[in-house]
């Protein structure tokens, strides 16, 4: 197995007192025998050597676990180490996401990349200890105060010429030094590296096709494998008749356990001709549910209930609303990742060691999976993060990565795994369907007095974590179950509102066991969430949770705006109280023009366009990013085809780090919640999932006429970074549907808005 010697000798890079131990092998525990769950990774996020080193020559490697899939932290990252131990991008190289040498961070995911490595731990605190020890070192050296020296491009001097680099100070000396906590941070006013708009460090790279992606990646010896999915969802093997592909040139193996089937050839061709004739028998699995009346099938089902929220007197104040009671029921489909290429690995089984080449965001936790579903210890498990084609979630990488490693078990050879388009859209985890039910009284004095709202969301799966393969199809037809679901009644809200899938309105006051302490002002409170087994796949697809609960908070919220005869930006703030969100609110109000009066447009006689603007806020999580949206819309009345035509969306994550990287998140978020509101949704048969190419899954295509952006960066002093890749997405479909009301007085409550549910809308608003 790989070690930090054996990369960093390969590189030719010298390590300084503070970094060299981190050369050395380190003790691993060996997981008792059975055990492939959790197992702490052999590097010391603790000590400084986990996360810098700085060469003879002053150049730094950095050490990350949080990649870069297209969301642009790579070069931010870097950014930060720049800026900390002052010295030029060039000099810094960043190594992410490898099992064998970077400090193991989980899983990038939900924003938190810039909330976890930019604060106050993990690699700005490194780069940190590291500016403060080398100028330690640099004090003893010369002979110099601290105080009185100072670093510019890797090079300390002082008074009187005295200079001396990083580079010089290494010595041969050796000492494990800890993250200091107390390692002062440069704040936002003394950058010089971050903050500017560093062009993307993969672009060039990227656009000239010298990038590699893990579809480049080649391994002498390498084969190549196809998966052989069953034909629908819970179906399990019967028989295989081998003899079907033993004619087939270029056939290796067929590879069968339990319900996985697959086929090893010489060449990809090979493997696609043998996947094809090789026959298999399933027994078939369950029925699915109508998808017409499917979410009147998940308000029928077993479900784990949790409440969030519940001031207890909610039923009594909507007994008391009368005519002021206003009811909604919200629906969100299933909708996939559909990245634009299918995913890939590539592993190499051998008795001393497991290398697997994934596209997975979680490296440590699929280095767990790997092992248990291999049979073998974890510390001998290497996971090597390369780029993808990008999902923002959970598509198809991490399965395909079980899928190599079960197939180059089986051959004793490295395998290459490539899934085709059915492979990927078939039996990816979905982003999971819900249904809302929102119910709000009007008080006398046109605001809102109690806000009830009930969920259901389809759930089946979701990462596999450490120890839960079966939460994607390769683990369960391996004989893995996925995460169980705890059947029961609402759990009481317990500790500290947490509001991670935004499924708190920012409006309510956060009433826990009675006690207020939230943001907003309505007191009278209930949230509610039951989580139904899902009859498909699902997972964290770029915003989690949250874009459809926010779309139908926020959708909501405009029909209490309409029915209070309210300004919609006006009502927001009346029952607003978290400062940041007023803060963007106002500044895309104030960048729109945005004219004050209430909201209820008619439809144009006849043939036409309405035009119209909704707006949409929300805090992410709770307190990880802040934006409001405001969206101008067409809507062509005769065919119900809507277009927005302009974004305004102002957005407050704290200190930007690059406002190019972010910029480029913020309006590809806006057009990917563009064509997640407008088109996309998973289809199904009686038997089987019916989206399974690009013909049968819509998504906006590349000649969209793609609405003008403007955006306006609202950055409060004094407060920490949080995420930025989520909040505008989760602000889509909200801003459209509002303004279709506000331009024809037509709502709109079910995603996706196609051309028939607008017209339709339209006839029953006429």
């Amino acid at each position: 197995m790989t070690t930090r010697r054996d990369f960093l000798k390969a590189g030719g890079a010298l390590v300084v007192s503070f970094g060299a131990q981190a050369l050395l092998p380190r003790a691993v525990t060996a997981a008792p025998a059975g055990a492939f769950g959790t197992q702490p990774s052999h590097i010391d996020a603790s000590a400084l050597d986990a996360w810098l080193a700085v060469g003879a020559d002053g150049q730094v490697t950095a050490y990350t676990g949080k990649c870069d899939f297209g969301q642009g932290i790579f070069t931010a990252q870097v950014q930060l180490v720049a800026e900390e131990l002052d010295v030029a991008i060039a000099r810094v190289t960043m190594i992410e996401c490898d099992t064998a040498v970077t400090p193991d961070q989980g899983t990038t995911s939900g924003s938190q990349s810039t909330p976890v490595n930019f604060n106050t731990e993990n690699l700005a605190l490194a780069a940190a200890t590291a500016r403060e020890a080398l100028l330690e070192m640099a004090s003893k050296r010369l002979g110099v105060p601290v105080g009185r020296l100072a670093i510019a491009d890797g090079t300390i001097s002082g008074p009187g010429g005295a200079r001396v680099t990083y580079g010089e100070l290494v010595g041969g000396r050796r000492f494990e030094l800890p993250l200091r906590t107390t390692a002062k941070r440069k704040p936002p006013s003394a950058w010089t590296t971050l903050g500017k708009p560093v062009t993307s460090l993969d672009r060039v790279a990227l656009v000239t096709g010298r990038f590699e992606y893990v579809q480049h990646v080649r391994v002498p010896g390498m084969l190549h494998g196809r998966v052989v999915r069953p034909p629908e969802m819970g179906a399990t093997l019967a028989r295989v008749a081998a003899a079907s592909v033993r004619g087939v040139p270029g056939f290796v193996d067929l590879v069968v356990r339990e319900s996985f089937v697959g086929v090893v050839a010489r060449t990809q061709y090979a493997a696609m001709v043998a996947a094809e004739r090789l026959e298999v028998h399933w027994k078939p699995g369950p029925a699915l549910p109508p998808r017409d009346a499917f979410f009147d099938f998940l308000r029928r089902q077993p479900s784990r209930d949790q409440a969030a929220v519940d001031s207890g007197d909610v039923a009594a104040a909507l007994g008391r609303g009368g005519d002021r009671v206003i009811r909604a029921r919200y629906t969100y489909p299933y909708q996939m990742h559909g990245s634009v290429g299918p995913s890939c690995a590539v592993a190499d089984v051998r008795a001393d060691g497991v290398t697997v080449w994934s596209p997975t965001q979680s490296v440590y936790p699929t280095r767990s999976c790997v092992a248990r579903l291999l049979g073998v210890p974890v510390e001998t498990v290497r996971v090597v993060f390369k780029r993808g084609s990008g999902c923002y979630g959970l598509n198809g990488a991490d399965a395909v990565s079980f899928d190599a490693a079960i197939l180059s078990q089986a051959v004793r050879a490295p395998v290459r795994v490539q899934y085709t388009r059915q492979d990927e859209m078939k039996w990816e985890n979905y982003g999971a369907a819900c249904a809302i039910e929102q119910r709000a009284v009007l008080g006398p004095d046109g605001a809102i007095a109690a806000w009830d709202r009930e969920a259901w969301v389809a759930a089946l799966g979701s990462r596999p974590g450490y120890d839960r393969p079966g939460n994607v199809i390769t683990g369960m037809l391996l004989g893995h179950e996925p995460e169980p679901l705890a059947i029961g009644p609402a759990e009481p809200p317990k500790g500290k509102l947490n509001n991670n899938s935004n499924a708190v309105p920012p409006y309510v006051a956060g009433c826990i066991a009675g006690a207020c302490g939230g943001e907003g002002t309505i007191r009278s409170e209930r949230v509610v969430t039951h989580t139904v087994r899902s009859p498909l796949f699902t997972g964290p697809l770029r915003s989690p949770l949250r874009i459809q609960n926010t779309f139908a908070n926020e959708s909501f919220m405009d029909e209490l705006c309409a029915r209070a005869g309210a300004d919609p930006v006006a009502f927001r703030l009346r029952h607003l109280r978290d400062d940041r969100i007023i803060g963007v609110l106002r500044a895309a109000a104030r960048a729109a023009g945005w004219q004050a009066g209430p909201r209820r447009g008619r439809p144009p006689a006849g043939e036409g366009v309405a035009r119209g603007r909704g707006v949409a806020c929300v805090g992410y999580e709770g307190h990880n990013g802040y934006g409001a949206l405001i969206a101008d819309v067409d809507v062509d009345v005769a065919t119900g085809v809507v277009h927005p035509r302009r974004y305004i969306i102002a957005h407050d994550c704290g200190p930007i780090s690059n406002p190019d990287g972010l910029r480029n998140q913020i309006e590809g978020g806006l057009l990917q919640g563009t064509s997640r509101a407008l088109v996309e949704e998973v289809t199904w048969d009686e038997r089987r999932v019916t989206s399974v190419d690009w013909s049968s899954y819509e998504s906006l295509r590349l000649d969209y006429d793609v609405p003008a952006i403007e955006t306006v960066f609202v950055t409060p002093a004094g407060v920490p970074a949080t995420g930025a890749g989520e909040t505008s997405i989760t602000l889509v479909p909200a801003a459209i549907g509002n303004a279709v009301f506000d331009a024809t007085g037509a709502r709109l409550r079910d995603v996706p808005f196609t051309p028939a549910r607008v017209l339709a809308a339209l006839r029953d608003a006429g």
